[in-house]
C-alpha cells in the first residue's frame, strides 16, 4: 500500500504580481506526496481564480480518490491517470498534483531522472523571466535587478507600447508578451508594427479564450507568432487551437499533469505547432515536475518559484535562464 499525504502552504511573493485580470500578493498551494515507505514523490496544485481552483476544492478532490491512489502501487502512471481522470473531471489541478507525485515516485523507485521517461535528450530551451504589470518605474527596476536573456512581459494596460518601449531601453534581451486575453483584434493589429520594432518574439493569448473567430483574423493578418494559453487547456482544445494559433502553451495544472502533457506535445508536433510549457506561481515542487518535459519543448516559462519570497523545496534551479537539474532521481525535489 502507498501513503498519500496533503500539505497546505501560503507562499508570499517578492512583488505583487499583476496581470490583466487581477493582482496576487501571496499564493495558496497544496503539496501532495505519495510514498511507498522508502521513496516519496511530490506534486503541486495552486489556487487560481480564473480556473475556479481553490485550496478546499483541491483537497476535497484528492480525498475523493485517496483509496484508489493508495492502492495503485502496481500501476503504471498513465494507467493510474486513466483511472483518476473520470473521477476528477472537474478538478484537473488536483489531477495534476496526483499525476506528478505518482510519476515522481515511479521514477525514484527505478532510480532514474523523471525526464528520462519522456526523452533521451537533456538539452533544454532557456526559461523566460516574467515581469508583471506595475508602474513603469517598478517594471524597469525588476528588469535591472534581474538581468535575464528572455523576458515575458505581462500587458493589458492603456500604456502597453510605452511599457515595452521603456523596458527595451534597458536591455537587448528577447521579449515575449502576454496579454492574458485583454486585447481586441484591432488593438493587436495596431500594436503589431511596434511589437516587431521592439523585438517581440511572440504574443501569448491576445484575445479572450473563446474568441476563435477573432484569432482566425489575427492569424491571417498578424506577422508575429500567436501562442494559445487560456484557449488551450486540455487535449480536446488542441484541434481548434491548431487552426487559429501558431503554437500552444501547455500548463500541467490546466491539462492534468505530465501524462496528458506528453500526449499533447506529441499531437501538437504532428500538427506543426510551436510547443511551449508554462507554470503558475508555484513552488520548486511544481517547477521541478514541469521541467521534466523541457527537453522536448521549443520554449518554457519555468520561473514561478523565482517570484516567491521564500521557497518550500529544493530541486531544479534557473541560472541566467538555463535549467540546472537536481542530481537526485525523480523530479529531484526535497521539501525544506
Amino acid at each position: 500500500m502507498l501513503t498519500l499525504d496533503i500539505r497546505c502552504y501560503v507562499l508570499p511573493l517578492k512583488w505583487p504580481f499583476t496581470i490583466s485580470r487581477y493582482t496576487v500578493r501571496s499564493q495558496q498551494t497544496v503539496i501532495v506526496s505519495i510514498s511507498d515507505g522508502m521513496h516519496t514523490g511530490y506534486g503541486e496544485a495552486t489556487a487560481n481564480p480564473y480556473y475556479h481552483s481553490t485550496r478546499e476544492k483541491i483537497i476535497s478532490s484528492i480525498e475523493s480518490v485517496r483509496e484508489l491512489v493508495e492502492g495503485s502501487a502496481d500501476l503504471e502512471p498513465s494507467d493510474l491517470w486513466s483511472k483518476m481522470e473520470p473521477q476528477l473531471k472537474n478538478d484537473y489541478f488536483a489531477l495534476c498534483a496526483l499525476d506528478c507525485a505518482f510519476w515522481d515516485l515511479y521514477a525514484r523507485k527505478r532510480k532514474r531522472p523523471l525526464r528520462s521517461f519522456f526523452t533521451d535528450s537533456y538539452g533544454t530551451p532557456l526559461s523566460n523571466y516574467t515581469i508583471g504589470i506595475d508602474d513603469i518605474a517598478v517594471m524597469r527596476k525588476k528588469i535591472t535587478e534581474k538581468p535575464w536573456p528572455i523576458y515575458k512581459i505581462k500587458l493589458g494596460t492603456e500604456k502597453d507600447i510605452e511599457i515595452l518601449s521603456e523596458l527595451r531601453k534597458l536591455t537587448d534581451s528577447t521579449f515575449r508578451v502576454d496579454a492574458n486575453c485583454s486585447w481586441t483584434v484591432s488593438q493587436t493589429l495596431d500594436f503589431t508594427p511596434s511589437l516587431i520594432k521592439l523585438g517581440v518574439e511572440f504574443i501569448e493569448q491576445p484575445l479572450p479564450a473563446v474568441d476563435m473567430e477573432g484569432m482566425r483574423t489575427l492569424r491571417e493578418r498578424c506577422e508575429i507568432p500567436l501562442i494559445a494559453d487560456e484557449s488551450c487547456q486540455r487535449m480536446k482544445d488542441l484541434d481548434p487551437c491548431s487552426q487559429v494559433f501558431d503554437g500552444i502553451n501547455i500548463k500541467l495544472m490546466k491539462c492534468g499533469g505530465l501524462t496528458p502533457a506528453f500526449r499533447m506535445i506529441k499531437k501538437a508536433r504532428k500538427k506543426g505547432l510551436m510547443v511551449m510549457a508554462g507554470c503558475m506561481t508555484e513552488s520548486t515542487i511544481g517547477i521541478s515536475n514541469l521541467v521534466q518535459i523541457a527537453p522536448i519543448l521549443d520554449s518554457i516559462d519555468a520561473d514561478g518559484a523565482m517570484l516567491l519570497k521564500n521557497d518550500i523545496a529544493s530541486g531544479v534551479e534557473l541560472i541566467d535562464g538555463r535549467i540546472k537539474f537536481s542530481s537526485l532521481t525523480g523530479s529531484g525535489t526535497t521539501l525544506l
